[in-house]
């Protein structure tokens, strides 16, 4: 029996056609969160609900305008120094509610055959890159619609900056996408700190005039000044009911359990107990028994070496590819990492394999809009048929050629039969195996 049907997900959800009224249930994942709906979501293109903010064409360029940028592209971008004087005080923003910052949109993919061409996949599928590109824009129109600054001048733009820090862990359903039927993203916010926002963003697709779920991801994002070069505080969060405070609290929760798993990566952590055993244990399957001839290795049956399992691509980026402020939009990054990851696991297990599951995604360094981008999708763990990818991406400097890790990736595919196993030839690598098994075990709830 495949582990995928040993270890599955549920997840509640319930969101149903018709107009937005009032928050009225929630779902609670197999992680625990209790994420807001609305009953009666579920809007046609054309509605007058005002938290229906249109297509995510549209959305886009509402950020533009709130922002006080303009279409069209400039080596220098537009100042804002003279936004930070709007800047507020903490003290000055009243709390909102979650329902407050509750939104959604459209992917018109039914009615939009350029759209189509844009977004499908080979088999006829949605490409989830593309989906992670529009989750990441969404998630800071949701920051849009939470900030609120009533001593804010009128024609004024909006004093500040939304960049992701990181996206939490994402499960993916068993529905099948079609690059032909109309996609929603909703969310809302569901825990602020001082100048932080955890986003929930949902993602459904019409079939049969209902809406099934594909995933939900959480994103945590910052709030920057004007020129993105300090924190900026934000509204607090007064929760309307019962239902939005164990969100909230929940929030608490989750904040410390990013910490604890950041604070636990091997790169800062050294292997428990267990570990070690593991470690001595892949020392003696990999080491001849017939000489002890230094740094020989052999490679048991049915198993592959890890530096013989990974796939690379460098890129230019392109003005195409910027955000609002001229950096490398993070969406940009996180499709074309979970392509190439996709790439390395097809090769890996010689078949299309399935995303399950991404354990999270962090932003370490903002990436300049005429960077080269080095992307290096690596097998750095395989369990019966689950291979998990851990893909690293570098930007180039491309007058020294030095190289400096901006993100990390995580992604779990799931292949229909069982893949050879991946091994570490050396210490190295074997950092890397223990901390590809940690986020595979955290990725399906094992430990």
């Amino acid at each position: 029996m495949m582990l995928k049907n040993i270890v599955k997900a549920s997840v509640s959800f319930s969101l149903r056609p018709g107009n937005i009224t009032n928050l009225q249930n929630h779902a609670i994942c197999s992680s625990g969160f209790s994420v807001l709906t609305r009953r009666n979501v579920g809007l046609q293109h054309g509605q007058s609900d005002p938290s229906y903010a249109g297509t995510m064409a549209e959305v886009k360029t509402k950020i533009m305008e709130r922002l006080g940028l303009e279409q069209g592209y400039t080596p220098i971008p537009k100042h804002r120094e003279h936004l930070l004087k709007y800047e507020p005080k903490l003290s000055d923003l009243v709390p909102r509610s979650m329902q407050d910052s509750f939104t959604s949109a459209i992917l018109p993919l039914s009615s939009d055959k350029s759209l189509q061409d844009k977004y499908v996949a080979f088999l006829g599928h949605v490409r989830m890159g593309r989906l992670m590109e529009d989750m990441d824009m969404f998630a800071v129109w949701v920051c849009h619609q939470h900030v609120k600054m009533n001593n804010l001048p009128e024609n004024v733009p909006l004093p500040y900056t939304f960049v992701t820090i990181l996206v939490d862990k994402i499960t993916f359903s068993d529905f099948r996408t079609k690059a032909t039927e109309d996609i929603r993203l909703s969310g809302h916010v569901s825990w602020v700190g001082k100048s932080s926002m955890e986003i929930v963003v949902w993602l459904e697709q019409m079939e049969g005039g209902v809406w099934h779920k594909i995933t939900r991801a959480l994103f945590l994002m910052a709030a920057r000044n004007a020129t993105n070069t300090s924190a900026s505080p934000v509204n607090p969060i007064e929760p309307a009911n019962e239902e939005e405070k164990k969100i909230l609290d929940g929030g608490v929760l989750r904040k410390k359990r990013r910490q604890l798993l950041q604070a636990s990566s091997i790169f800062k952590c050294e292997p428990n107990d267990y570990e070690q055993s593991l470690m001595y244990d892949l020392y003696k399957r990999t080491t001849p028994q017939t000489t002890m001839e230094l740094n020989v290795r052999v490679l048991p049956p049915n198993c592959r070496w890890m530096s013989d399992s990974s796939v690379t691509n460098t890129m230019a980026s392109f003005p195409e590819n910027r955000n609002a402020h001229n950096k490398v939009f993070g969406g940009f990054l996180m499709r074309n990492a979970l392509e190439i990851s996709w790439v390395g696991a097809n090769l890996y297990c010689k078949s299309r394999p399935k995303l399950e599951h991404i354990c999270d995604i962090s932003f370490e360094k903002p990436v300049s809009v005429n960077s080269f981008i080095k992307m290096t999708a690596y097998v750095v763990y395989t369990e019966v048929n689950y291979v998990q990818m851990m893909t690293v991406a570098d930007v180039i400097d491309s007058g020294t050629g030095d190289q400096l890790t901006s993100n990390v990736f995580y992604y779990t595919f799931a292949a229909q039969d069982e893949v050879p196993e991946v091994l570490p030839r050396s210490y190295h690598e074997t950092m890397w195996y223990i901390q590809g098994r940690r986020k595979f075990k955290y990725a399906l709830g094992l430990e």
